[in-house]
């Protein structure tokens, strides 16, 4: 599986630990920055993740920053994507399995390291699983379909 990921400046060393963790568990990472500690526009970098996970590029993407929250709110601009803030075990789940999140965020401030790597593996290892969730996430992209319709 190919795994985009980017953060801001705040997330930078967490996020180098989960690069760490995805290629030691043998996934394909592309790191789309931060590349270190200087100040950035993390917009900028959760638009370039979601976008190349839209066109297919990659199969899923991780965004961090301090709370994960600006990197889904950002993520979620991008047509086609579910980006969801994974807080903890159930919420990394239920982003997969109800919501079929493409992209998890997390928050470099809110969360420790070995929390971030359970939570990464949990979001990984988990599938969408339809049922009653379907009419939901279908409701969503319907939504979507008509915002861009009308302002196109």
């Amino acid at each position: 599986m190919s795994i985009a990921i980017g953060c801001d400046e705040a997330a930078f060393g967490l996020k180098e630990k989960i690069v760490a963790y995805l290629k030691d568990n043998r996934y394909e990472v592309e790191d789309y920055g931060v590349y270190d500690t200087q100040p950035i526009l993390y917009p900028d970098i959760a638009v370039k993740v979601a976008k190349a996970v839209a066109d297919g590029k990659h199969e899923r993407g991780i965004l961090i920053c301090g709370t994960g929250i600006g990197m889904a709110i950002a993520a979620n601009k991008v047509p086609g994507i579910r980006a969801a803030v994974c807080h903890d075990p159930y919420s990394a789940e239920r982003a997969r399995k109800s919501n079929n999140a493409q992209i998890m965020t997390l928050g470099a401030r809110v969360i420790g390291e070995e929390l971030a790597k359970q939570l990464v593996s949990i979001w990984l290892n988990s599938e969408f699983q339809g049922g009653g969730s379907t009419a939901k996430v279908e409701k969503i992209s319907e939504y979507e379909n008509q915002f861009l319709k009308c302002c196109n």
